[in-house]
């Protein structure tokens, strides 16, 4: 066979690592170098093979179609001891080289000469990149061997970058819904929550009646359906997402609420922090984060208080929300469904809601559930 054309080498090498770096899954890259593979070295069939946890290697592509994709080769085999350590394997006839024989896989007995480079990087072993020939065929040459080699090395280079370009991509699209999740969360809701209690303090005010009333319940009850949707916008976009994303620190969101209540009442109420809320799963946080709302809610509708204080406290145990204020206390014939959803959300997570209020002392709703 006449020696490898180093400008075929280079241009094969320019395609997949081009097709790579376009950021195409690493899956659709294989074909491509198991095709170049076997028409540098002259080879009837290429393959690729990914490294397994218990060392045997996978056929993920194929040169000659689908037919061989999926076969599992033995650990024990010299495509598996080439990606291990990292040395080609030649053989001029694989059914027959005691190397080889054991381990041949039965739609690959009609080979013989067969080479093996390892594939990957030093640092990322994929598997191997193997190429064979039918049987009665010529041998692989040295400088064969030399040209898969390093072809396998390039190649495998441009599939880790493809990796890493895939990854980069979807770490960004799961960024991205991050910042929707947090900007729906922090600012929409909240902007729908404060028109909400606008509205019902107007109602308060104006003390309309009949079809105006109704009117203004109905658009403060479509306000709440909204935020409720949006609220289940978030929770899905976070679902998506690997929980390190996901996760929006529970301190940040109080101290959120605590300036939108202040500009609904005149004031910013005090904000005491007690234990670390990293490690709070987004689930859990998410409930606390509306229960607070619920309760800021309740404060600024039917409080007029002067003071107000949060304070959110996270042992090893569980997480408790208290909201204090020194108002009127809550008045009775007021619409609680707000308080009853506090109750529901603790129950449902096997924890507890406890409301204390009266005319002089103002209100006080415990909220906590456990963390195990």
């Amino acid at each position: 066979m006449t020696a490898v054309d180093p400008a075929r080498v280079l241009a094969a090498s320019t395609e997949i690592t081009s097709l790579a770096l376009e950021g195409d899954d690493p899956d659709a890259v294989l074909p491509l170098v198991v095709r170049h593979a076997a028409e540098l070295a002259g080879a009837d069939l290429g393959l690729s093979m990914i490294s397994a946890d218990d060392g045997t290697l996978t056929v993920e592509a194929s040169s000659a179609g689908p037919e061989p994709v999926g076969i599992v080769v033995s650990s024990r085999s010299s495509a598996a001891r080439a990606a291990r350590t990292g040395i080609p394997v030649v053989a001029a006839d694989l059914v027959s080289d005691p190397r080889t024989a054991p381990f041949v896989p039965k739609p690959l007995r009609g080979y013989g000469p067969f080479a093996v480079a390892p594939f990957g990087t030093k640092e990322r072993r994929i598997g191997a990149l193997a190429v064979y020939r039918r049987r009665g065929s010529a041998p692989f040459s040295p400088d064969t061997v030399d040209v898969l080699t390093a072809f396998a090395a390039h190649a495998g280079l441009a599939v880790v970058l493809a990796e890493g370009t895939t990854a980069r991509q979807r770490v960004a699209v799961y960024q991205e819904r991050e910042r929707i999740a947090r900007d729906l969360h922090d600012v929409v809701i909240q902007r729908l929550f404060a028109t909400g209690v606008q509205l019902d303090l107007l109602d308060r005010k104006l003390k309309l009646e009949g079809r105006e009333a109704k009117r203004l319940a109905d658009a403060v009850d479509q306000l709440d359906e909204t935020i409720a949707e949006v609220r289940a916008t978030v929770r899905a976009l976070r679902g998506t997402m690997p929980e390190q994303l996901a996760h929006t620190d529970l301190v940040d969101s109080v101290r959120s609420e605590a300036r939108t209540a202040g500009e609904l009442l005149g004031f910013r109420p005090d904000v005491r922090i007690v234990g670390h809320f990293l490690d709070l799963a987004p689930a859990l946080a998410d409930q606390a984060r509306a229960a607070l709302r619920e309760a800021l809610a309740n404060v600024v509708r039917h409080a007029g208080a002067g003071w107000v204080g949060i304070t959110v406290d996270k042992d090893a145990e569980r997480l408790a929300l208290e909201v204090s204020d020194d108002g009127c206390g809550i008045p009775d014939g007021v619409e609680k469904r707000g308080l009853r959803h506090l109750e529901e959300r603790a129950l449902a997570m096997g924890g507890g809601c406890e409301i204390s209020s009266s005319p002089s002392t103002g209100t006080t709703i415990r909220w906590h559930v456990p963390l195990a």
